[in-house]
């Protein structure tokens, strides 16, 4: 066994601790965090907009507001504070932002001074606005709604609204797949891109007629489009699947003129997987996008593409760099390309040289994540599991590295976190596998403390040096517990091939890096107690808890399953993206039922013995409820310990902030409790 790194009591960057008046974090820290994100520079370099998002306890959700501050982070202040959502902060020119909020009712346009004065609304469509963006020029905005596909106005489409809201029944009827979507039912309407001159009644729809969404649902936002440097046109990504829809992952980018005078066309064609994240070059020559070259793997490594606008001749960039691009950000000069990437338990910043695909590492350790370039610097979001996001700029010249936000400096000075250490060990197939060991808060010396064992959802995914909203091990460690996770084969950051390892293997591979991570953290780590472990996970995490239910039944005092896949082969039947089930078992259940049998948890019940917490969300079509259920309801037949909480309001997630609290209150009394803490 191999230790990366020493205990971090505080990685570089942190703010220094205040000696008095501190307490064990708790989910209450976790959700006191003001969240940041969207830094924007202002075309001058001068000046950053970014978001913040705050927790309304009272309320029950998130508000979030605006901010400004020079590109040094100093002078900075909050310039919205109103009640209703402030988002999407984009540089008109050099003194003026426009935004969306929803202060007038619903989504809408808005502007302001940055030299002070109030907000001016700018639009009043009768549809709410869900993207802004500036198209260069100064007089047009790029905006999205959701609209009626077969509508030729926005006020057609509310009109259909309205006649919608007015009928008696409430049936629906579907001749197709992904009728409905994480956590919503399908309702006909679609996500379009729209060009408005500031102004105008109306706006022009960009992809009239399309019976696609742009961008895509339910998490794509306008990084999914791109604007040329001369405003002349515009892509967008969107999947125009037809009624495949539910077994594809082919989304594809579309150009199209600004204006709307040309209909939209498909520039990647070649493409069978995922094509998103569109970027134009400073000069306007170059069109960058991400490329997945499998179709129906939604895990697959994204790859550059540059194409020439022109031609529309293609080429890879840095094809050698086993890792996956999470964004396209040029240069100014257009010789450099920036890029985040999932990388060994962090997530790493990284420049690409344009032309001949050198890549360098520019920050390695944490979650580095966003970055946009500001004059000489790279403006960047980074956390930590210590803590949560802030903004930070890289000097491009001198590499230097420095924090520009200062948001959660008190707030996480207050809360006394655990320290942590990276760990390897060899793992199935003889491979290095890597994870974590978090130290509980308060830790002594000589003294044996309970596990909580993390294990990830996705399952191409990762628990690394990363502050997390809903699973945050610093809950555990503030908890009294030791926190342990493991990035086992089908993780991502390690190399393309150790990610596509889970393919047809849940229950192999995965399962034996877990077993054998634990043994590992156990003997290397003096101070954590194996009798006293209990094992926790979601999603995928949840099925591996179902799994070692049955093929580890002695090993963990007590578990912890949050909306896991109790039965593969139903998991099939009862899913959404059904892409997804015939990627990772290699086929249909029909045609490979041999392949969702190998394993299925629901085949080892008998074998059940640990006591286990049930959680599951209502509005879960990821892993939909009657999983949990099922997987109570065997361990009720079975006379084991267990309890099912339920969450009616709540998705794959639990995002609303009482349910979270009362998620973690429930969630650390049973482990508590089984591991006698």
């Amino acid at each position: 066994m191999k230790s990366i790194a020493p205990f971090v009591a505080c990685l570089p960057f942190c703010a220094p601790a205040l000696a008095q008046d501190t307490h064990p974090f708790s989910v209450h820290d976790m959700l006191a965090m003001d969240r940041i994100s969207d830094p924007r520079p202002s075309p001058d370099g001068q000046w950053i907009t970014f978001g913040v998002s705050v927790t309304d306890l009272e309320g029950n959700k998130r508000k979030s507001d605006l901010w400004l501050m020079a590109a040094d982070g100093s002078q900075a202040r909050a310039i919205t504070t109103h009640p209703a959502a402030d988002v999407n902060a984009r540089w008109l020119d050099n003194r003026t932002v426009v935004f969306l909020s929803s202060r007038s009712g619903s989504m809408q346009v808005w502007k302001l001074a940055i030299d002070g004065g109030e907000a001016q609304p700018l639009s009043n469509f009768p549809l709410s606005v869900e993207n802004l963006d500036v198209i260069p020029g100064g007089e047009r905005l790029l905006v999205s709604f959701d609209v009626w596909p077969q509508a030729k106005s926005l006020a057609e489409s509310a009109e259909l609204d309205a006649k919608e809201a007015k009928k008696k029944h409430s049936g629906q009827t579907y001749e197709g797949s992904l009728f409905r979507h994480w956590d919503s039912w399908e309702d006909g309407k679609r996500s379009h891109v729209f060009s408005w001159k500031i102004g105008d009644a109306t706006a022009v729809d960009l992809m009239p007629g399309m019976d696609c969404d742009a961008p895509t649902k339910p998490f794509g936002g306008f990084e999914e489009t791109a604007v040329s440097p001369d405003g002349k046109w515009v892509a967008f990504t969107t999947r125009d699947a037809g009624k495949a829809e539910a077994w594809s992952t082919n989304t594809d980018v579309y150009l199209v003129p600004a204006d709307g005078s040309a209909a939209p066309r498909n520039v990647t064609t070649d493409g069978p997987g995922y094509d998103l994240a569109p970027s134009f070059s400073p000069d306007g020559a170059t069109l960058g996008y991400l490329s997945m070259p499998r179709a129906g793997y939604e895990a697959d490594r994204q790859q550059i593409v540059l194409m020439d606008v022109a031609s529309g001749a293609k080429r890879k960039l840095a094809e050698g760099w086993d890792r996956s691009a999470s964004e396209i950000v040029w240069s100014a000069d257009g010789k450099t390309i920036f890029t985040s990437a999932a990388n060994l338990g962090h997530q790493s910043l990284f420049a690409i040289d344009a032309a001949s695909g050198d890549v360098r590492t520019l920050v390695e350790q944490g979650t580095n994540a966003g970055p946009v370039p500001c004059g000489s610097k790279l403006v960047f979001s980074r956390d930590t599991l210590k803590m949560p996001v802030e903004l930070f700029a890289l000097d491009l010249a001198s590499n230097d590295v420095r924090q520009l936000t200062h948001l959660n400096d008190a707030k996480v000075a207050k809360a006394r976190t655990g320290d942590y250490e990276q760990f390897s060990f060899p793992g199935a197939k003889g491979e290095t596998v890597h994870g974590f060991v978090l130290k509980p808060v308060d830790f002594k010396e000589g003294q044996k403390y309970p596990v909580a064992f993390l294990i990830h959802g996705g399952p191409q995914g990762s628990f690394g040096d990363h502050f997390h909203y809903r699973w945050n091990p610093q809950a555990y460690a503030g908890a009294g517990f030791a926190a342990v996770f493991i990035d086992f084969h089908g993780s991502t950051g390690y190399g393309q091939a150790f990610t596509d390892a889970i393919h047809d293997d849940w229950g192999g591979a995965p399962f034996e890096d877990l077993m054998k991570g634990l043994d590992a953290a156990l003997a290397k780590y003096s101070f954590l107690d194996g009798s006293r472990v209990a094992g926790l996970g979601a999603s995928y995490g949840g099925y591996m808890i179902c799994w070692i239910a049955g093929n580890a039944p002695e090993r963990f005092q007590c578990l912890v399953n949050h909306d896991g896949v109790f039965d593969t082969r139903m998991g099939y039947f009862d899913t959404e993206e059904l892409w997804f089930p015939e990627w990772e078992h290699g086929g249909t259940p029909w045609d490979r039922p041999e392949a969702f049998d190998k394993h299925n948890p629901s085949r080892f019940v008998g074998n059940w013995k640990a006591p286990m917490l049930v959680v599951h969300g209502g509005k879960d079509y990821r892993v939909v409820e009657t999983q949990g259920i099922a997987a109570f309801n065997a361990l009720q037949r079975r006379e084991i310990p267990s309890k099912f909480l339920y969450f009616p309001d709540e998705n794959h997630w639990v995002l609303k902030p009482q349910n979270s609290i009362h998620w973690h209150e429930t969630v650390l009394d049973w482990i508590r409790q089984w591991t006698k803490q």
